[in-house]
């Protein structure tokens, strides 16, 4: 597997990291604990070694799977985790708390859920306004001092909050949602400060919720419990309209001899050679197809050809409910 590095934070991490989130069931049913054990360890086999969790995911779950699964081979991963959201002890939430003891609660809960002694990249899930990005960024470097954590990322911030926190404490990653069909990185400035600032930038969501593998179309039935069925971009009539996008990576994937997930995901590792974009999946054959992407080349004149034909189409439905876009760069 190849390697990056995540800006100028001297964070070697492989080309295409594991997304944890989906083994908890926000794409459908969600994975057994022995599923979940046995594909992280499988991405461990095939060289990944930047595993994302977060205390949300779950809640409190996914940092025990990821825990348990990694434990052997702790020395040969990154463990990302974030804190963020106001989690009560059964799982209820009550919104943003980035306070000061919160992050520290948080952190100490993480590290024990994790079973490692050192988090190797904190990101705040989502900003809180409430408190100074200043004020956040401080107490992550009092960890860092501590021990407890190595490195200092944000998720879903703005341009403006990524330097107030870079100036207090060197941000060694952002993470957003970015994809052939989520372009804002682009658009509000986030990729050009991370790489004014000597910043990593990590995608998630990298094929657009499963949408850009060319597996859902407008005859697709998604489980009520399936984020993806509240989610504007996959309402039907939202659906019927971007499929030009898939017909797009489609017909490059083709002329490519590939597929399009390894359109998709090649596409983003050619934007910057400082972004990691972390896919998730339950299947075998899913991870290694989208591992197989670091060995898609994609040309110049390949990169001009997409980016030419994506200006005819408009991408229809706002990327996230309306209730959970509110809380995105912050």
């Amino acid at each position: 597997m190849q390697t990056r590095t995540l800006g100028t934070s001297k964070l070697v991490v492989s080309a295409v990291g594991y997304g944890c989130m989906g083994l908890e069931g926000v794409y459908g049913p969600g994975a057994s604990r022995q599923e979940g054990m046995t594909i992280i360890r499988a991405a461990v086999e095939r060289g990944v070694t930047l595993f994302d969790t977060a205390e949300a995911y779950g809640p409190f779950t996914n940092e025990e799977l990821v825990g348990e699964a990694l434990r052997p081979v702790r020395d040969r991963v990154v463990i990302a985790t974030k804190f963020g959201f106001g989690i009560n002890p059964d799982g209820t939430r009550y919104g943003l708390d980035s306070r000061a003891e919160h992050i520290r609660e948080v952190t100490e809960a993480s590290l024990r859920r994790l079973q490692v002694e050192t988090i190797d990249l904190l990101y705040q899930h989502r900003v809180d306004r409430k408190v100074p990005i200043e004020d956040v960024a401080g107490t992550v470097q009092e960890l860092i001092t501590q021990g407890k954590v190595r490195h200092f990322g944000l998720s879903e911030a703005s341009a403006p909050t990524i330097r107030r926190a870079h100036a207090v404490q060197p941000v060694a990653a952002v993470q957003s949602e970015y994809s052939l069909w989520t372009r804002d990185p682009e658009r509000n400035g986030v990729l050009a400060t991370c790489e004014e600032l000597g910043i990593g930038f990590v995608p998630f969501s990298p094929l657009g919720a499963g949408f850009l593998t060319g597996t859902i179309d407008t005859t697709t039935t998604l489980d009520p419990k399936d984020f993806r069925s509240i989610s504007p971009r996959f309402a039907p009539d939202a659906r019927a309209a971007n499929m030009a996008m898939v017909d797009l990576v489609k017909r490059v994937a083709e002329r490519k001899g590939v597929t399009p997930a390894q359109i998709a995901l090649a596409w983003l590792l050619a934007q910057k050679p400082w972004m990691v974009p972390i896919p998730g999946t339950k299947k075998l054959s899913r991870l290694e197809e989208n591992l197989g992407a670091v060995n898609v080349p994609l040309t110049p004149g390949d990169l001009r050809d997409i980016e030419e034909a994506m200006s005819r189409i408009h991408v229809t439905g706002e990327r996230l409910p309306e209730a959970v876009l509110k809380f995105t760069n912050g």
